[in-house]
């Protein structure tokens, strides 16, 4: 078996609407897949960043992650710049973890209106 290393694993979802209770809910989802789909546990997660596009400020991703036990991982938050014709009402992650996967194997989530970010990537 390899031993663990650091690596980053992204993501990213959208909102319909500027509400807390969405930004919250896709926050989770998003978060909670990621974690599974890479076989993650709390304890292998390092940190996390999050960022949003302008039009998302009812809610902090932070905050919500913390609703899920994210608490005591190092959690940022950061807006996203303003190119004409980004993804809108989009939450973009970057979590970094310990795994023994190999760079190649690790297992990027996109979600909502996101999956067209990264369409080379399984749904």
């Amino acid at each position: 078996m390899t031993s663990p290393m650091v690596r980053a694993v992204r993501g990213a979802t959208t909102c319909g609407n500027d509400t807390p209770e969405e930004v919250n809910e896709v926050t989770q989802e998003l978060l909670l897949a990621m974690m599974e789909r890479n076989d993650l546990v709390h304890d292998d997660v390092i940190s996390i960043i999050f960022t949003t596009s302008i039009d998302l400020t009812s809610a902090f991703p932070a905050t919500c992650a913390r609703g899920i036990g994210f608490g005591d991982i190092p959690l940022l938050c950061a807006s996203e710049i303003n190119v004409p014709g980004a993804m809108p009402k989009c939450i973009r992650v970057m979590l970094h973890a310990y795994t023994s996967r190999a760079r190649v194997d690790v297992r990027h989530v996109y979600l909502r209106n996101a999956q067209s970010l990264r369409d080379d990537l399984p749904g």
